[in-house]
This record gives C-alpha cells, sequence and structure tokens, in this order.
C-alpha cells in the first residue's frame, strides 16, 4: 500500500534527507586510499548525531554498522571493516538517516585517488542514469517509465542493471510501497502520483548484472565479479514533477 505524503511529511524527510546529504559531501573528504571502511563508518554515525539524527541502517534487521560501504565488484550492503582503501578502487556510500521519525537515504559512488577512464565512465553513467530515472517521476507516468530511462541509458553504454535489488518508497519507515525498479517498460506498472515519495537507487554493473550475496548474509557482489556502482536520492513527488529531497542544498 503506497502511502502518500503532506507538505509537513515530506519537510520532515527532507530534513533528514539533507543530513544524509551533507554527511556523504563530509565522507567524499575522507574516500582517499589507506581510509579503512571502519574509519569511514565512524565518521558517518558521528556526524549523524551531530545533528541531532539517528543513523537508520545500524540495527536495521541486525546491520551492524551506520554506513554500507561496498567496494569494487561489491554492489550494495558492504559492511564496514578493517579493509583499507587501495588506489583507484570504487567505493559505493549508502546512508540513512533518521530525524523526528522519518526517512531518509541516499548512496553516492566515488573513486579513492586517480581513477582509470574505464572506471570514471561507469561511475559517470550510473549518476546520469538516476538523474534520468528521477526526471521521469512525474505524477501521470507509471514506475516503468523511470525503470526504462535507467536501464536504457545504462545499457547504451555496455553496462548492465542489477534486477535482485531495486529502490523503494520512504517515510515513516525505511523501505515503503512501491517498489521502484532500476528496469522495465514504458508505460507499465504503478501509476505515479503527487505525494509521493521514492528512493531512486541504480545499481551499474561494468559486466554481467548477476549477484551472489557473501557468507555475511549482506554484501551483495557481482557473480563475474566485475565492478559496479551505486547512486540514490530520494525524491519528492509534486504537481509540478520530482524534487530532490537529498540533493546538498
Amino acid at each position: 500500500m503506497v502511502i502518500f505524503k503532506s507538505s509537513e511529511e515530506i519537510s520532515k524527510i527532507r530534513k533528514a534527507s539533507q543530513i544524509v546529504a551533507k554527511t556523504l559531501a563530509i565522507l567524499s573528504q575522507y574516500v582517499e586510499p589507506g581510509v579503512t571502511t571502519r574509519e569511514l563508518d565512524a565518521v558517518a554515525e558521528s556526524e549523524i548525531r551531530k545533528a541531532g539524527a539517528a543513523p537508520a541502517f545500524k540495527g536495521y534487521r541486525g546491520f551492524p554498522a551506520t554506513l554500507c560501504v561496498s567496494v569494487n565488484e561489491e554492489v550494495v550492503h558492504g559492511i564496514p571493516s578493517h579493509r583499507k582503501v587501495q588506489e583507484g578502487d570504487i567505493v559505493s556510500l549508502d546512508l540513512g538517516a533518521i530525524w523526528d521519525g522519518f526517512y531518509g537515504d541516499a548512496a553516492r559512488s566515488f573513486v579513492a585517488g586517480h581513477p582509470q577512464e574505464e572506471v570514471r565512465k561507469l561511475v559517470d553513467v550510473t549518476e546520469k542514469s538516476l538523474l534520468l530515472g528521477i526526471d521521469q517521476a512525474r505524477p501521470g507516468n507509471r514506475l516503468g517509465d523511470i525503470g526504462h530511462a535507467v536501464q536504457d541509458y545504462v545499457e547504451m553504454h555496455g553496462y548492465s542493471v542489477v534486477r535482485d535489488f531495486v529502490g523503494h518508497g520512504i517515510g515513516r519507515n525505511l523501505h515503503e510501497d512501491p517498489q521502484v525498479p532500476n528496469y522495465g517498460k514504458p508505460g507499465q506498472g504503478h501509476r505515479i502520483k503527487a505525494g509521493m515519495v521514492l528512493a531512486i537507487e541504480p545499481m551499474v554493473c561494468m559486466g554481467n548484472a548477476d549477484v551472489e550475496v557473501l557468507e555475511d548474509n549482506w554484501t551483495a557482489i557481482t557473480k563475474d565479479r566485475s565492478l559496479a556502482a551505486h547512486f540514490e536520492h530520494s525524491i519528492a513527488i509534486t504537481p509540478e514533477g520530482p524534487v530532490i529531497l537529498s540533493k546538498l542544498e
């Protein structure tokens, strides 16, 4: 069941999302060769709590950390550890915060040090696909229009879209209806209406889209060990179109 949000509720989701956006901006300064993923997690938790919010992921279904840190072939849900980031690594950071009972959720992929051209292209294409998907999140369109925009752009560049994980509604809960696939056909799926708040999050692989989950029951990696990138924004659907709540103001 899709829960439509009032303007007051959307403003609270925006506040939570802005805390996430600010924290990701701060984290971007730390993503360099030599930093451990656990150190990134500590910065994330400190910044969220400093802002008067609570980490959304810590303890969620047993997840042990504030930040999901996924490196290279890790697609999503990587658990922070003593692993050190290496030169040229793709480091995908997924972060959520709770403020006044409402959730914000966003993700960005960074490259540590000096990226190879093919790595930078993967990251850029993934981010652009998110923006193209968001542009389709307008009243009267359908969820298939979002997914198709993402999939079409990604595949045009020779990459593949992960299908095992999808975007979602967000509000008083981290994951709400509807699910928002990053693939689909135009004109199909749930109709988009004003008052919906969605987290759209393409996960893109340089190789095959098949993934597997490691023995920690969280970390999802590409089966062919190809590189992956991940971007996410929380957005509100207004009568005029989409508004990105997690874009740093």
